[in-house]
């Protein structure tokens, strides 16, 4: 059963609410709470931590974070799930953000570390954008880990932030840096409650797109972004993400077009033909039978299914020499 403990005296309506939610997560509590302690955001600011059924020294952490918290002047609002199963990270952001107060909502997950002056200036883009996620650029802890996606989180353009959506990489701004207004973020909706296996993040960016919503990156780093096996993420099936992203894909883009080209002859182009609805395998061009051709004579417009930053600038280059413009004539997939 979940209950939520108020903090006493806790101001309704802070300005911003930190969301936390929290499932065995003692190995990493004590510095990413540390890390809200040390913002430098001058206005009203309250934590809001969700225990999911830790069975480790997490709830212990969270209490004596509470105390020094509230000593400084930033209200805890502290909720948990006493049954023996966690109900999953979507469940516990949304009852973290139920019982919260703030105008705007910093997520912040329990092994992540902010840098004091995260809330300041997402909050700063945030009033400007009320109707988008703002997220920042990531280190990654430990630096080696990752070296392609940390790349790829941190140098896409403003443009890209809404063009590569689709690729495999997930959301364009990643979830712990996600920044928004309360009232966007029931607009969207909640995050998904399906449990373990389910990309709740994925999907909520995706109905936030559906919905109009916009995408801004803060270009300062603002986070340690901890990349390790027990990280929620590695309990998404790879195929349940790809047919969530080939779902989208239709929707967003390939319904829009009379016909186009899959830009990739071998496994990864292959798997998405045979993915796609039949109406859509109609549209691509040239048909499965047909012989394949040399990307110099293709037409676009394309969806690409080669990996980006693999291939030592041949794949940028051979797609730099057509001219094309990202969102109009070609989207990546991979």
């Amino acid at each position: 059963m979940a209950e939520a403990e108020r903090a006493a005296g806790s101001p309704p309506g802070a300005v911003q609410s930190v969301i936390v939610p929290v499932h065995n997560s003692e190995c990493w509590l004590d510095e990413c709470l540390k890390s809200v302690w040390e913002q430098d955001f001058k206005q009203t600011m309250e934590l809001s931590i969700f225990n999911d059924a830790s069975k480790d020294g997490s709830a212990e952490i969270i209490a004596k974070w509470k105390v020094k918290l509230e000593d400084a002047g930033v209200p805890v609002v502290v909720g948990s799930n006493d049954s023996a199963q966690p109900r999953g990270v979507g469940f516990a952001k949304n009852q973290a953000i139920i019982q919260s107060s703030g105008t705007y909502l910093c997520f912040l997950d329990s092994d992540d570390v902010m840098m004091p002056q995260r809330v300041r200036l997402q909050h700063e883009a945030a009033i400007q954008h009320p109707n988008s996620i703002i997220g920042c650029q990531v280190r990654r802890e430990p630096p080696e880990s990752t070296a392609r996606y940390t790349r790829w989180i941190n140098n896409l353009t403003e443009e890209q932030l809404l063009t590569q959506v689709f690729t495999s990489h997930g959301p364009t701004v990643i979830m712990p840096t996600w920044f928004c207004s309360r009232e966007w973020f029931y607009h969207v909706g909640k995050f998904d409650e399906g449990g373990k296996g389910v990309p709740e993040d994925l999907l909520f960016f995706y109905k936030h797109l559906q919905k109009g919503g916009g995408v801004l990156r803060v270009n300062h780093c603002l986070l340690l972004y901890r990349y390790h096996p027990q990280a929620a993420t590695h309990s998404v099936h790879e195929e349940t993400i790809w047919n969530h992203r080939v779902k989208f894909l239709e929707d967003r883009v390939l319904s829009t077009w009379t016909s186009f080209t899959i830009w990739n002859a071998g496994k990864q182009g292959k798997k998405l033909y045979r993915s796609l609805s039949p109406a859509n395998r109609k549209k691509e061009r040239p048909k499965p039978k047909i012989p394949i051709c040399h990307f110099r004579e293709a037409t676009p417009p394309f969806i690409i299914c080669v990996k980006q930053d693999l291939t030592g600038g041949a794949f940028e280059s051979n797609l730099s020499m057509l001219n094309l413009k990202e969102g109009r004539d070609y989207y990546h997939f991979n």
